[in-house]
């Protein structure tokens, strides 16, 4: 497998692209809400106490959120510290892999020393997860990572299939780990979570983050959702003393008090602004995945990431993602003016 320098591995690289408009990075383009900004001014002085060791207050509210019990909450350091924790929690010595997706689910299984089996998503479906996934969901996997909608091609597995894999994987005994952290910038999200069927899937962690929704990837804030006690008390032992800073849980808080508002508004605009973000890629005849995401998936040309570079953007280059190659960009939907100016740019090019 080929091996890339860490500073390749994620987007949002604008310490060394300083002044470009950064369109590699899919967080809530509306930026943070703001009483998370001033919660943060007004409570700075509390970094001279130490961050309740349990964030109870935080999982309570985060309980109170997901329409779940606060003991079936566990906050953590970005939700990059669940995948990590839950790796070390329970030693897998193998794992199933759909890939592309999100690099640090193959970073924690490659750091706890398991073994991989990738499951290729194909263009020719899409790079939808399919029924055939059911097929590979075997004894002698241990654990196995999704990302609904998935990261970086935005592609939203159906419900049911979703409660087909859950199922499977209860009678394999393999658990699952599945990563919702863009599920909530979809309208219709409670028609694909298997948030409320929870307590029939014991082998499953949900795994949600205040990083995109809530536009915080600077605090590193970050939760799990699962029914089985044990499995969180055996992650928990994994995790850091005080992982969650003074400063993540206020801003936690802040965020979910009265956060209504704040989503609608963020969900109309994503929507109204992807559509028009994705008419224009295609009108420059690229080839762009349709997705409900709050970013947009492609294929081009293989240097549209320097091209774009030079004018000003920062997209995310897919070639360093297992199953893809060089061609394949992801471009997060941004303000309006943010857009336009790119729209622009995109029609020149």
């Amino acid at each position: 497998m080929r091996s890339y320098k860490r500073e390749q591995i994620h987007g949002g690289d604008i310490y060394r692209n300083p002044g470009v408009t950064d369109f590699s990075v899919n967080s809530n383009p509306l930026g943070p809400p703001l009483q998370v900004v001033e919660v943060i001014r007004q409570q700075a002085d509390r970094i001279a106490a130490y961050p309740d060791i349990q964030c109870e207050g935080l999982c309570e509210a985060i309980g109170r959120f997901e329409e779940v019990e606060a003991e079936e909450v566990l906050c953590t350091n970005g939700a990059a510290e669940l995948f990590f924790g839950i790796v070390q929690a329970l030693k897998p010595k193998k794992a199933l892999l759909p890939v592309p997706s999100f690099a640090e689910y193959e970073k924690a299984l490659q750091a706890g020393g398991a073994r991989i089996v990738y499951y290729h998503l194909q263009e020719k479906d899409g790079f939808c997860v399919t029924e055939d996934l059911l097929k590979e969901i075997r004894p002698d996997i241990e654990i196995l990572f999704l990302c609904n909608p998935n990261n970086p091609t935005g592609q939203l597995m159906k419900k049911e299939l979703l409660l087909r894999v859950a199922q499977a994987c209860e009678e394999q005994g393999v658990w699952l780990v599945l990563d919702e952290c863009f599920l909530d910038f979809l309208e219709d999200a409670s028609c694909y979570d298997i948030k409320k069927e929870m307590k029939k899937f014991p082998h499953v962690l949900l795994v949600k983050a205040f990083t995109k929704l809530f536009c915080m990837p600077g605090l590193r804030l970050g939760y799990g959702l699962s029914s089985n006690e044990e499995l969180l008390k055996a992650i928990r032992k994994t995790l850091q003393a005080w992982n969650v800073s003074v400063l993540a849980q206020a801003a936690g808080l802040a965020a979910l008090k009265s956060p209504g508002g704040y989503l609608k508004q963020s969900r109309k605009m994503i929507k109204e602004e992807r559509k028009k973000l994705q008419k224009a890629l295609l009108e420059t005849g690229r080839q762009v995945f349709d997705t409900p995401a709050n970013f947009l998936f492609l294929k081009g040309e293989k240097d549209l990431y320097q091209k774009a570079l030079e004018n000003g953007f920062l997209i995310r280059d897919c070639s360093n993602y297992p199953g893809l190659s060089a061609g394949y960009y992801r471009i997060a939907v941004r303000s309006p003016w943010e857009n336009e100016r790119m729209i622009k740019w995109l029609k020149k090019s």
